[in-house]
């Protein structure tokens, strides 16, 4: 019988470290695809978790933002964490709302969602957004994101 407890009990503990938690305390399991990888980017940057974001892309992202200008540009996760955090500073309400999110593939995900916050100078903006994740082996290794500029 103590076996069979000290068994039980081995097995929560490898159970409830193998899940992370949030800010809530509310257990989340690790996602399984990419819809879910999604929520969870969205999560963390909503609560302004600018590391976890970036870990979810691969060690070389690249990227489309109409703030690059037209082209693409190649970042690290490192780069990546610290615009988050310096986008932060300037707007730091800054939150996205997700409208949809479209699976177009098995690597890719669209996503349309309103960023909202306060600018600088005290106004208040609200950009709707259309974001192209594309994953590999869990991981982000393309963000092409569309706004009007």
């Amino acid at each position: 019988m103590k076996k069979l407890i000290a068994t039980c009990f081995l097995s929560g503990l490898l159970i409830a470290c193998g899940n992370t938690t949030t800010k809530e305390d509310t257990p989340i399991e690790i996602p399984e695809n990419n819809v879910e990888l999604v929520k969870h980017y969205f999560y963390y940057f909503n609560n302004h978790e600018w590391d976890k974001m970036a870990d979810m892309y691969a060690d070389t992202i690249v990227f489309k933002d109409p703030s690059f200008g037209v082209g693409k540009v190649f970042e690290t996760k490192t780069e990546t964490s610290k615009k988050y955090s310096e986008l932060h500073k300037l707007f730091p309400d800054i939150r996205d709302e997700i409208i949809d999110i479209y699976p177009t593939t098995k690597d890719a995900v669209v996503v349309e969602f309103i960023s909202t916050g306060t600018a600088p100078n005290g106004n208040i903006f609200e950009l709707p957004i259309c974001t192209i994740f594309t994953f590999k082996n869990g991981k982000i290794i393309a963000d092409y994101t569309y706004y009007d500029n």
